[in-house]
């Protein structure tokens, strides 16, 4: 039985996406969030698995497909809260997260037949997906998250483990307003895409515009961002 897991927070205004604030207000920051959010459920009930899970910290909302189980994310740091959410899975698991709405059903159809795990790196150098053949919760417990290095520990872990693993493309979370704009080039029928174009964000040609384009120095969308595969979500 193969699983797939979304790991995220419900996206309430100061709670979620708070890096995009400013140039966005934490209403609009929230807004996004559940738009990138609803993207991704909606890309996960298109693939195949024979089971769908939620691992949320929060209410699930309208946002929330049919077809997904609904597990509460447990209490502790990000480490332990992925531990968790794969030990909900007896079978094959992938695990990820809400920051990237530019994912696709086929980067998410995977065969463990020829590999134990499979690998997909972020562009901060964090992971935006995870999947195991046979979850082992201590796989993750203990990995340092939010670091320039949490990919490469996590991986590394894998392999110390003595498993065969399979690279995924890497991709960019979003967690700026860069990386909003960027993302949303890649995926800009979406509904966060449209969201963004709705701020006067991005135009409908795909480019920053009004108040948003100059937001103020610090604003944190001038520099890559640590990985948080979770701790936003």
């Amino acid at each position: 039985m193969t699983t797939l897991l979304v790991i995220a927070k419900e996206p309430v205004p100061g709670r979620v996406k708070t890096r995009l604030t400013p140039p966005f207000t934490p209403e609009e920051a929230a807004a996004l969030a559940e738009a990138s959010l609803t993207d991704t459920l909606h890309t996960v009930a298109a693939t195949p698995a024979d089971r769908r899970v939620l691992v949320l910290a929060g209410e699930p909302g309208p946002w929330l497909p049919p077809g997904f189980e609904v597990v509460r994310q447990c209490a502790g740091g990000l480490d332990e809260r992925l531990a968790h959410a794969f030990a909900q899975c007896t079978g094959p698991a992938l695990l990820i997260g809400m920051d990237t709405p530019q994912v696709t059903p086929e980067l998410l159809t995977v065969d463990f037949a020829d590999c134990d795990a499979y690998f997909g790196p972020a562009e901060d150098g964090g992971f935006w997906a995870l999947g195991l053949a046979t979850p082992d919760p201590d796989l993750l417990r203990g990995v340092p998250m939010s670091t320039p290095t949490t990919g490469a520990v996590q991986r590394g872990r894998l392999m110390a483990a003595g498993l065969r693993v399979r690279d995924l493309p890497q991709l960019r979370d979003v967690d700026t307003a860069r990386d909003a704009e960027a993302v949303a080039k890649l995926a800009p029928h979406g509904r966060f895409a449209a969201r963004l174009v709705g701020f006067g964000a991005l135009t409908p040609g795909n480019s920053l515009a009004g108040d948003h384009r100059n937001p103020p120095r610090g604003a944190g969308n001038c520099a890559t961002s640590p990985h948080r595969p979770a701790a936003d979500r």
